[in-house]
């Protein structure tokens, strides 16, 4: 049984504008994911205060860290007064990072097709690498560990692999589902909701 944690995914970056796989690249916000983290901390704010009593976590990557701050300054909270986690990092794409599907079909016709066949379990070529599955058994060991409350900014494979840990949806579920930057999903006990 989990306690309540609200997981946040980053705001939207230029990459998730033009769908680059940005995995560990370490991207900036834009001024439209600048938004949607404000609105984010407005509307956790009207849930928790000032949340005295929950952890504030965060992956370490540019693009969480700055979410969490101008979340935190939308509830009137020190932006700063926060930690983070390297296991909450998104999954590494390895030699994929900062391409998108159609550059990689472009240089290596037929590079893709084994993701598009199987993307949960498929590991991208690259020192590093990760598939959604060794991604999940990285991160499992930290939400086990959850203790308090927590609100915690992360990715969205990441939180894709929540949807496995917690409601065990299928693997082919899990990697297709759409993770929305302007909303918050609150885990509780052995259940996930979209707010």
């Amino acid at each position: 049984m989990y306690p309540l944690v609200y997981i946040v995914r980053h705001g939207q970056t230029e990459w998730n504008v033009e769908r680059r796989l940005q995995g560990q690249a370490d991207t900036d916000i834009n001024a439209f994911g600048r938004e949607q983290a404000r609105r984010n901390g407005r509307r956790l704010a009207a849930l928790i205060g000032k949340g005295e009593d929950f952890d504030f976590v965060a992956s370490p990557m540019r693009r969480t860290r700055e979410t969490m701050e101008l979340m935190r300054a939308a509830m009137g909270l020190d932006p700063s007064a926060y930690r983070t986690d390297p296991r909450l990092v998104e999954m590494s794409f390895g030699d994929w990072q900062g391409f998108t599907f159609r550059e990689l079909e472009a240089r290596l016709p037929g590079s893709t097709r084994g993701r598009r066949a199987a993307k949960w379990d498929f590991q991208p070529p690259g020192e590093g690498a990760e598939s959604y599955e060794m991604l999940l058994e990285r991160i499992r060991p930290w939400f086990e560990a959850l203790d308090r409350r927590t609100v915690c900014v992360t990715h969205g494979g990441v939180m894709r692999c929540l949807f496995r840990i917690v409601e065990g949806v299928s693997k082919q579920e899990a990697a297709s589902l759409e993770i929305q930057q302007d909303r918050l999903l609150r885990l509780e006990g052995r259940s996930l909701e979209w707010l």
